[in-house]
């Protein structure tokens, strides 16, 4: 279960977000195969959501979409249980005690993305409620680090 969730932070990072046209719930084509259970519970869970587009695979149901004018990522498991959320956000959102291990520990690194996953705790309490992943770049590598709910910093991928 734990390599679900750190499996859909990093899609999450790295995926391209693309918005229905017509702003509807239910978006692409897609929609038709998400299950009638997760679609009644993401429309209880986000009654705000605008331009929502689904993607369905062997592993769950992700729900890509406009809130209060953020873009956020809904993953439902083929069950129908809301596994957790994710959302761009700033460097700034990270802990300070992690900016300063990420500035010392990777010199020359850039911070080009921040991820924030905040997990349904009631379905896995093995994993931190809120994790952050920091994509970092410098000329000849790009990494992907966890930063911890408690600031701490763990190295997650190499991608480049």
């Amino acid at each position: 279960m734990k390599k679900i969730f750190l499996t859909i932070a990093t899609a999450a990072l790295f995926s391209v977000n693309v918005f229905a046209a017509d702003g509807g719930k239910k978006g692409n084509d897609n929609s038709n195969s998400v299950s009638y259970g997760v679609l009644q519970q993401f429309s209880a869970d986000f009654s705000d959501a605008q331009n929502t587009v689904w993607t369905v695979t062997k592993n769950c149901q992700k729900a890509t979409f406009i809130e209060n004018g953020s873009s956020k990522t809904a993953f439902y498991d083929l069950s129908g249980n809301f596994l957790g959320l994710t959302q761009v956000v700033g460097y700034s959102a990270i802990p300070a005690k992690s900016q300063k291990l990420i500035a010392d520990k990777y010199k020359g690194y850039t911070a080009k993305n921040v991820i924030v996953y905040q997990a349904n705790e009631a379905i896995n309490s093995d994993i931190d409620a809120t994790s952050y992943f920091v994509d970092l770049k410098n000329t000849e590598h790009e990494i992907l680090v966890r930063v911890t709910q408690s600031g701490n910093l763990d190295f997650f991928k190499q991608v480049k």
